[in-house]
């Protein structure tokens, strides 16, 4: 049974505890992963309230992903002081001291952090943890790891695909709702005489339009067919640029439409998409590392889940 299934069944006043994972000389509870959890529990109970099925599905991967995180933190901590490391006790003092100035005096830095149920020790211990965790985690998973022409250029090779554009319009569109005793047809002829007298379409969609991208003069920008429903996208990538559709009628509206621009389908080159390809590159290098550095920890480590 996971941790969100035992919360949810114990009762209000009951504190539920018990190890959850013994990780070196230190130890971390249930207590401490509830704590831990307490606020994000809390805004998924809120957002899940109807479904309570999805909530304890949801529970359980932030509990899993939450202790994980809580396990490598110590891991890394541990590590820290097995090396022999320190972090000055003027530098952890001189982060209080930003604290005080920005609440305005001590003691009521620690009437905050009573009303959390923090002791000031303890909020001092949290300060050096973080900046301890900040400080290893950057020289040994760096943030953006150095990614060589040739692994971004096999990347590319490979997922080709990845990159492929599909025929593009940019469109706008004047969209009459139907509604009873209200005849589009009518209104439809109007604009489109209208905009045969060259009155421009963004100007007739300000003036008509009843969606939401009226006061924008009906500007949809670049889309695909597969974004369109089958009858627009049938009209609109059958238009040239600068032309305007007849009125074209559905159950729902009558729309005109009008195609600003084309583009037929391509494969965007290496050039054009080097950053993303980067960008891609790195995140899964630094994955990489993070979980490589974890596994050395946890196999030079005594960790046991219950």
């Amino acid at each position: 049974m996971c941790f969100a299934q035992v919360l949810a069944r114990a009762a209000k006043p009951e504190v539920v505890n018990g190890i959850a994972v013994i990780v070196g000389d230190a130890v971390i509870t249930y207590k401490d992963l509830r704590l831990a959890l307490a606020d994000d529990l809390e805004f998924l109970e809120r957002q899940y309230s109807s479904r309570p099925e999805v909530y304890t599905e949801k529970a359980a991967e932030l509990e899993k992903s939450k202790l994980e995180e809580m396990v490598e933190n110590e891991l890394v901590l541990q590590e820290f002081k097995r090396a022999g490391y320190v972090i000055p006790d003027s530098w952890v003092q001189g982060r209080i001291n930003d604290d005080i100035r920005r609440v305005g005096d001590r003691l009521t830095l620690v009437k905050s952090l009573q009303a959390q149920g923090i002791t000031f020790e303890a909020y001092r211990n949290k300060i050096r943890e973080r900046e301890i965790l900040r400080q290893m985690w950057i020289q040994k998973v760096p943030m953006e790891p150095i990614i060589s022409p040739a692994k971004i250029e096999t990347y590319y090779a490979q997922h080709r695909d990845q990159f492929k554009m599909e025929d593009q319009v940019k469109l706008k569109m004047i969209v009459l709702t139907n509604a009873p005793g209200l005849s589009t047809k009518e209104m439809a002829k109007e604009i489109i005489s209208k905009l045969d007298e060259k009155v421009p379409f963004d100007e007739l969609a300000r003036i008509y339009s009843q969606d939401s991208k009226a006061s924008e003069g009906g500007e949809r920008g670049w889309l695909e067919r597969k974004v369109l429903r089958e009858d627009l996208a049938k009209v609109a990538f059958g238009l040239n640029p600068g032309e305007h559709s007849q009125p074209i009628e559905t159950p729902e509206a009558t729309s005109i439409l009008l195609v600003e621009d084309k583009k037929v389908s391509y494969t965007k080159t290496l050039s054009e998409v080097r950053d993303e390809i980067e960008g891609i590159l790195r995140g899964e290098e630094t994955k990489r590392l993070h979980k490589q550095w974890v596994d050395q920890l946890k196999a030079k480590s005594f960790v046991r889940y219950f």
